[in-house]
């Protein structure tokens, strides 16, 4: 039986049809997908069988005495959940019946009527339908949409729209409606959210209408997919790979039959024209209505959607140079907001990205990975450590928190504004971005979501770059984009560092990972779902830290000191923060940017005898970095005499450039050989 049907529903907004002729219905239990780009009417959708809107023709059949509860994407959340004194007393009044029933008990046993069949069959009722766990269930659903216990007393109304719109997720998990209705519920959540929020709604008996653009989660929630496309529902069975799949076979097919429909049609003039020249009247009528049966059929081929496409070069010429082998790295790194009161937000014991990685960041909401692109791309300065670039990088920096707009700037300006080419220049240039026409036009301040995205990856464009640092790109783009995105990510040469909740992006571009956590970021050697497997089997990020500390200690440590970082000593003291100490200025000194993978003790932190193993161990370290870095020396020294590489002005640049920074390594390393000799035991 249907919980909600749409009969023939057609919504207008002004001149233009946005929906037209819907019929759809859905079953109790059904779990419905909902697909399209960008404006093709999914909110309306929405909004109309919820019964916000109503339609312009058409009718919409909701059941008798439904329950039904709806998460829009820009939520404007009811006047009860906002004024509640706390967010854990806000979720717990989605249980409105429960609620009820609990005061009625109340009320009962106050009259000492605990005996009365009327008490007992309420006692019941209310036990059925999970009164007695409902305290548990509200607390689950707070802690696994991403709450810290102590948040939960906060009001709703001081909270960020972002928290605010996981509150009334919450809400509505413990609302447990007939009908669930979900607008882009994968916003706002992070990983560990997004898999709870998964596991509850693959068990929830209620029907399920979600609008979502994330692949993963549509795989891993739905069994139908609803594709609204020209203004008309097309339904589909199986997740959304499945519907990918089916959707491709069945242009294929049109585009088969298109082709197949026009020779027919060519074939039949030919017959009409020849026949007519032959004077053969009664076989030229014939197939005259041969082609008219043909040309009222009308077989038309799938309409391409316009699609995203991310230009090889930048605007402002050429492609980026090549960066050195290490293009960033990172050594005992402290990173947060400084000011009259430092506040760390994590520590990094050790990371280098290669040139050419793939790298993607990974954690829970508030661990720092913004933080960390921020320190990277140069918007905040390290609290306390080593940031070091390789040779020739070049920086291009997509921010998840973009800048409010300039009221009256258009999208043309804002291009102007940032690279000055001519007009038609810059209006080809946005057409890549979906900008055509009048587009360019409109005023920033009023662009959707997903314009205001592709407007600031074409800005990211503009000039070349070889260390991309992308937070959230794929925020408020639909699925085409994303592809898109990710077919770019795939072919650029550039080192990728990338931020993101979308698991398809991660598992399909990233093939390493750092994970930042309990205030420290690690590396991880393998792709999302490695990564998952891993947590499942009990790795964590301080486990990882100390790994890596005893991998560095024994293989050739950065320091001497390097220990099992504890949340503890990462917040120490407000003068490591600052980065005040001889400690962290002789680290800085200690490597030039780029060059070694493995840091060179420093020796200077104390003038100590060592022990014999400790003196042994590091003694080894340097004398295998001074062989490391002779014998590249050499390297480079014969390849700069190379007539091939003479002969090529950016490689001879390249060479040179690293020669310089492998001398000046080798300096330090030799001046570290003899601070050791003078520590011996």
């Amino acid at each position: 039986m249907s919980v909600v049907r749409l009969d023939g529903v057609v919504r207008e907004i002004g001149d233009f049809v946005i929906l037209d002729g819907i019929d759809a219905a859905i079953a109790a239990g059904d779990r419905v997908g909902l697909v399209g780009p960008n404006g093709a009417g999914k909110t309306t959708l929405l909004r109309v069988a919820a019964g916000l809107d109503e339609p312009d023709r058409g009718q919409v059949h909701r059941k008798r005495g439904l329950a039904l509860g709806i998460l829009a994407q820009e939520a404007h959340f009811d006047a009860a959940f906002m004024a509640a004194p706390d967010l854990r007393t806000a979720v717990r009044r989605g249980a409105v019946r429960l609620e009820a029933m609990e005061r009625e008990l109340a009320d009962l046993e106050r009259a000492g009527r605990v005996t009365d069949l009327e008490y007992e069959d309420l006692q019941h009722y209310f036990e059925v339908l999970g009164g007695y766990t409902l305290d548990q269930r509200v607390d689950e659903a707070l802690s696994g949409l991403g709450f810290a216990r102590d948040e939960w007393a906060r009001r709703p109304a001081d909270m960020s729209g972002g928290q605010q719109t996981r509150g009334a997720l919450a809400r509505l998990v413990i609302a447990d409606p007939d009908l669930l209705l979900l607008d882009e519920p994968t916003n706002h959540l992070d990983l560990d959210a997004l898999e709870w929020l998964e596991e509850h709604l693959r068990h929830r008996a209620g029907a399920l209408l979600a609008a979502s653009h994330d692949r993963a989660f549509l795989d891993a929630t739905v069994t139908r997919i609803w594709e609204l496309r020209d203004r008309r529902i097309t339904a589909f069975r199986g997740d959304y790979s499945a519907y990918h799949r089916q959707r491709e076979e069945r242009d294929a097919r049109t585009v088969k039959d298109v082709g197949s429909h026009a020779a027919q049609v060519a074939r039949e003039q030919e017959l009409v024209q020849r026949y007519r020249s032959h004077r053969k009247y009664a076989k030229m009528h014939e197939h005259e209505a041969r082609l008219e049966r043909l040309q009222s059929e009308g077989v038309t081929a799938p309409q391409r959607a316009r699609r995203l496409a991310l230009p090889s070069s930048a605007l402002g010429g050429g492609g980026p140079a090549r960066s050195g082998e290490i293009a960033v790295r990172m050594e005992d790194l402290a990173i947060g907001y400084a000011g009259a009161t430092p506040r760390p937000v994590a520590r990094i014991p050790f990371l280098a990205a290669e040139r050419g990685a793939r790298i993607g960041i990974v954690g829970p909401n508030g661990a720092g990975k913004t933080t960390l692109l921020r320190t990277i791309a140069g918007e905040l300065s390290p609290l306390d450590g080593v940031l070091s670039f390789g040779n020739a990088v070049q920086i291009g920096y997509l921010a998840q928190l973009r800048e409010a707009a300039i009221p009256g700037t258009t999208v043309l300006d804002a291009l102007l504004a940032a690279m000055p080419v001519t007009p038609g220049e810059a209006r080809s240039y946005l057409a890549r971005f979906l900008f055509r026409g009048d587009d360019v036009l409109k005023e920033v301040r009023s662009l959707s979501g997903g314009e205001r995205s592709r407007l600031e990856l074409a800005l990211l464009g503009i000039m070349p770059a070889n260390l991309l640092l992308l937070d959230e790109p794929t925020n408020h783009l639909d699925i085409p984009a994303r592809e898109a995105i990710e077919a770019f990510m795939a072919d650029t040469p550039a080192t990728l560092l990338v931020v993101s909740h979308d698991r398809r992006l991660l598992e399909t571009v990233c093939d390493k990972l750092w994970v930042i956590d309990e205030g420290l970021a690690v590396p991880f050697d393998g792709g999302y779902r490695a990564w998952r497997s891993a947590l499942a089997e009990g790795w964590t990020v301080n486990e990882a830290a100390q790994t890596q500390a005893r991998r560095l200690l024994v293989g050739g440590p950065s320091r001497a000191s390097t220990s099992a970082p504890s949340r503890a000593s990462i917040f120490a003291s407000s003068g490591d923060a600052n980065g005040s100490s001889d400690r962290s200025a002789a680290r800085r000194r200690a490597v030039p940017a780029g060059v070694a993978s493995t840091p060179i003790p420093n020796t200077r932190e104390k003038k100590g005898k060592l022990s014999k193993d400790a003196y042994r161990r590091q003694l080894a370290s340097v004398e295998g970095e001074l062989i490391r870095l002779g014998l590249r020396k050499t390297h480079l020294e014969l390849a700069v005499g190379d007539p091939q590489v003479q002969a090529n002005f950016v490689e001879l640049r390249r060479v040179t450039s690293e020669l310089a920074d492998v001398e000046a390594a080798l300096t330090t390393a030799e001046e570290a050989w003899l601070e050791l000799a003078e520590r011996a035991p």
